[in-house]
C-alpha cells in the first residue's frame, strides 16, 4: 500500500508536475548532476566533490541518489505544484514516506510566507522492494568522523568534543565552486583539522526567481547539505557523518493550519532519526549519521563555547557573513540581526563583558547588541514577546534563562537593556525557575550520540 499522497501510476492530466529527469556521476572530474524539469522549464545542480574509482561503488552510488532525491526541493519550490513524479526512480515504501515528511515539513516555512496549503502533495514513483532488515545500529566507536562545519558556535563544540574520542576527524564544508566564506575558513584554520569540501553549484535561474517569476522560501537545506555530506564521506572512506544541531533545532516556530511550522526541520530530532534509518535500510552499507548536540541545549554549547577561547576571535555566527554575493557579504559582526542578538545573549552568562564586546567589534564590527537599546524587540522576540524570529535560534526558555543568568553578572550591572528584559522575566509567572535553568545545563531528552562521546562531556 502505497504512503498516504503518494501514487503510482501515470501522471494525472490536471495540474502542474515536478520532474525528477534523473542525476549521472563522472568519477573523473568528480561530479554528480541532478536534474529535473517544470513545465518545459530543466533545472540542473552540480555538486563536485574529489574524483577517483570511489566514485564506482556502490555506496557512493546510494549516496548520490539520496543528494538526486533531496535536492529538488530547492526547484520544486519555485511553483509548488501539487504533484512530483520521479519518472524511473523507484522508491521503498519507506523513502516515499520519508520523502513527502521532507518535503511538506521541510517547506513549512516557505507554504506559510507563501499562504500554501500543500497537504494534497502526491509523490509518483514505481515501487521498490524493501531492502532485507538491516542490523540494529549501535552507539560504538566513531571511527573515521566527518563533521559538517559552519564556523558558528555549535559545530565548533562538536569539532572539540568529537576530536577526543574519534579515530580520525575531518571537516566538511560546502560551498560554491570557487568560493570561500571567512567565517568558515577562518574558525577551521584554527582547529588545525584537515577539510574535505564539496562545491555546489544550484542552477542559476534559482538566482533570478523574482524575474522569471518563481515563487520563494526557505528550503531545509540542512538535508541536502547532509545528503551531500554522506556521499562526502563515502568518498573519503569516512564512518560517520556527525551533525551539530542541538535540542531546540526540533522547537517548532510557530503553528500554521493546525500544523507545526519549523524553520529547522531538517535539524530536527524527527529528521535526524528519518535520515539515520533511510541509511541503515540501504544494502549499500552508507555511513552512520547523528548529531553531537541532539541532547544539549544552546546554554550548554554556550558555557562550552566559553571555555574555547583559541576560537573567540574567529567565529561567526552573523546571517551577514554568509550572503550569496561576495561584494555584500560582510567580514565581521554585524550586531544588529537575530542571529548576532541571540549569540550575545546565549553567551553572555559565559563570558565577560568586555570578551565580548571585542568579539563584536572584531574587524570593524557593529558592536555588542546588548549595548543598543534599539534592538530591544529583537530581544523581547527571542524571549517570548510576539513572533519567534524564522532564524535558527534557541528555544524560548533558554533564551530567559540566559538573560537572567546574565544580569546576575557583576559586569553586566550597568547594561541596562539587559536588566531590564531581565526584570521583566523574573515578573513573568512562568519564568524559569532555579531548578528548570540548573536543568537546562544538562542533557535533555533522548540522543544517539555515542558513549564515548557522551562519557567525555559528562
Amino acid at each position: 500500500m502505497s504512503a498516504p499522497g503518494v501514487v503510482d501510476g501515470v501522471t494525472p492530466a490536471r495540474g502542474r508536475v515536478f520532474r525528477y529527469d534523473g542525476f549521472a556521476t563522472d568519477p573523473e572530474r568528480g561530479l554528480l548532476t541532478c536534474r529535473y524539469s517544470l513545465d518545459g522549464r530543466d533545472f540542473a545542480e552540480r555538486v563536485s566533490l574529489s574524483p577517483g574509482p570511489r566514485w564506482d561503488t556502490p555506496a557512493a552510488r546510494a549516496a548520490a541518489r539520496l543528494v538526486f532525491l533531496l535536492a529538488g526541493v530547492s526547484y520544486y519550490k519555485t511553483a509548488a505544484p501539487p504533484v512530483i513524479d520521479l519518472g524511473d526512480t523507484a522508491l521503498t515504501d519507506a523513502e516515499r514516506a520519508f520523502l513527502r515528511d521532507f518535503y511538506l515539513q521541510g517547506l513549512g516555512e516557505y507554504a506559510y510566507k507563501n499562504d500554501l496549503d500543500l497537504s494534497d502533495l502526491r509523490i509518483e514513483a514505481p515501487t521498490a522492494p524493501a531492502p532485507a532488515q538491516a542490523p540494529a545500529q549501535a552507539r560504538g566507536s566513531l571511527g573515521r568522523a566527518l563533521v559538517p562545519f559552519g564556523g558558528g558556535i555549535d559545530s565548533i563544540v562538536t569539532v572539540e568534543g568529537v576530536r577526543k574520542v574519534a579515530a580520525d576527524v575531518a571537516l566538511f564544508v560546502v560551498s560554491r565552486p570557487g568560493d570561500r566564506f571567512a567565517a568558515i575558513e577562518r574558525p577551521a584554520e584554527v582547529s588545525g583539522l584537515p577539510v574535505v569540501r564539496a562545491g555546489r553549484e544550484i542552477d542559476p535561474q534559482l538566482l533570478r526567481s523574482a524575474e522569471l517569476g518563481f515563487r520563494n522560501g526557505h528550503v531545509p537545506v540542512t538535508g541536502v547539505i547532509s545528503a551531500i555530506a554522506v556521499l562526502a564521506a563515502v568518498l573519503d572512506d569516512r564512518d560517520v557523518v556527525v551533525m551539530s544541531n542541538e535540542w531546540s533545532a526540533s522547537v517548532p516556530t510557530l503553528e500554521y493550519r493546525g500544523e507545526p511550522v519549523n524553520h529547522q526541520y531538517s535539524k530536527s530530532a524527527a529528521f535526524e532519526a528519518a535520515f539515520r534509518d533511510l541509511l541503515a535500510a540501504d544494502p549499500a552499507g552508507l555511513p552512520g549519521y547523528f548529531s553531537a548536540l541532539r541532547d544539549r541545549t544552546e546554554l550548554w554549547v554556550g558555557d562550552k563555547l566559553a571555555a574555547l577561547t583559541e576560537y573567540h576571535a574567529t567565529f561567526r555566527s552573523c546571517n551577514k557573513a554568509f550572503i550569496i554575493d561576495p561584494a555584500r557579504r560582510l567580514d565581521h559582526w554585524c550586531g544588529t540581526c537575530d542571529k548576532c542578538c541571540f549569540i550575545d545573549l546565549i553567551l553572555a552568562p559565559f563570558m565577560s563583558a568586555e570578551q565580548l564586546r571585542a568579539v563584536f567589534a572584531a574587524d570593524g564590527g557593529g558592536g555588542e547588541p546588548l549595548d543598543n537599546p534599539e534592538l530591544a524587540p529583537k530581544f523581547e522576540a527571542l524571549l517570548g514577546s510576539g513572533t519567534k524570529p524564522f532564524e535558527c535560534v534557541g528555544e524560548v526558555n533558554e533564551c530567559r534563562a540566559a538573560a537572567v543568568l546574565a544580569a546576575r553578572r557583576p559586569d553586566r550591572a550597568g547594561v541596562p537593556l539587559l536588566q531590564r528584559l531581565a526584570a521583566e522575566i523574573n515578573g513573568r509567572p512562568d519564568a524559569p525557575t532555579e531548578a528548570e535553568i540548573e536543568a537546562m545545563r544538562h542533557p535533555v531528552g533522548a540522543s544517539f550520540v555515542p558513549t564515548a562521546l557522551a562519557a567525555e562531556w559528562s
